[in-house]
């Protein structure tokens, strides 16, 4: 699954970072920590891997 925007993409990487240990956890916030917590490194690796060109920063979920 692609990250569907830029915020999307550059939480995702935060995680995975954190998840590799090249960050300490506790320097998540928001998004990025709840899917430290929820996601696998894989598929924290498949959303940090999209292309940002073409997305917008934020998508409103309503």
């Amino acid at each position: 699954m692609p990250a569907k925007s830029a915020a999307q993409q550059k939480a995702a990487g935060a995680a995975l970072a954190a998840k590799r240990g090249e960050i300490e956890k506790s320097e998540l916030r928001g998004a990025s920590l709840s899917m430290a917590k929820s996601m696998t490194e894989a598929e924290l690796d498949e959303l940090a891997s999209t292309k940002r060109k073409g997305k917008p920063e934020h998508v409103s979920t309503s």
